[in-house]
């Protein structure tokens, strides 16, 4: 069987997939520079970190938690830049009896994402709606453009095969309303209001985080709690049913 790049696990987390305890896994590598990541070690494939692990032994871990989890959550980095090995996983997790939820960017070419859709191995889709692209990508212009892209259709695809959705908004101080309603204009036509859960993230930096750019986070990161519920109000305000804001330990 295949390897995977991983930074490792967590046999078992309830903060991965909303309402669900899961396995979670976090493979190297991404195609994103996000400034506000903290897991850029692992984006990036630090060897200190990142280690390649045979998909059996992963499994073996995933089978001895099968009965405290719902999911084998994926996250990274970027999934997806595994995908043909991934698909290996998941299917043996399916086999286990487990569902299986990927966190992805979703902004790679939308035929890895489908190769794993058409596969019937994701039952559970999260995605951060990173908004404006230019300002969270950490990428020119050019690509950031064709990424977006991307990312839109992938959401269509995700539409399509009736997968469920978890939308997490990174919450920064150059998120307005007016800029959540302009990128909302693009994405509704591929999201179901009533069934996609929405999940705000407060960005946060030093000394709470290690951030691949302190400074910017320093600018950016800390929002007010009016500007929360501005977001909550505005997307309540074009239908969407449920709404989860993610609290801080330590912030109010």
């Amino acid at each position: 069987m295949s390897k995977l790049l991983a930074a490792g696990w967590k046999s078992v987390s309830l903060v991965d997939v909303v309402e669900h305890p899961s396995f979670t896994l976090w493979l190297c590598g991404c195609n994103l520079m996000c400034p506000f990541c903290h897991n850029w070690r692992i984006a990036e494939r630090d060897s200190k970190i990142c280690k390649w692990i045979d998909i059996a032994e992963i499994l073996e871990e995933v089978v001895a938690s099968r009965f405290l989890v719902d999911y084998l959550h994926v996250t990274g980095g970027e999934p997806l830049m595994q995908y043909s090995s991934l698909r290996d996983l998941l299917t043996g997790a399916h086999r286990a009896g487990l569902m299986n939820s990927l966190n992805s960017n979703l902004t790679l070419p939308v035929k890895y994402l489908a190769y794993l859709v058409e596969a019937g191995v994701v039952d559970h889709v999260a995605t951060d709606l990173k908004i404006p692209p230019s300002n969270l990508f950490g990428l020119p212009e050019k690509s950031t453009l064709v990424l977006w892209r991307n990312y839109l259709e992938s959401l269509k695809l995700i539409m399509e095969s009736e997968t469920p959705l978890e939308l997490r908004i990174p919450l920064h101080k150059g998120l307005t309303v007016e800029v959540l309603r302009k990128y909302l204009g693009e994405v509704l036509p591929y999201i179901s209001r009533n069934e996609t859960i929405v999940v705000l993230n407060q960005l946060i930096g030093e000394p709470f985080t290690n951030p691949r750019n302190p400074a910017w986070c320093r600018e950016y990161c800390g929002v007010g709690e009016e500007l929360v519920k501005a977001i909550v109000e505005a997307l309540s305000d074009v239908g969407f049913k449920k709404i989860v804001v993610r609290s801080i330990p330590g912030f109010t």
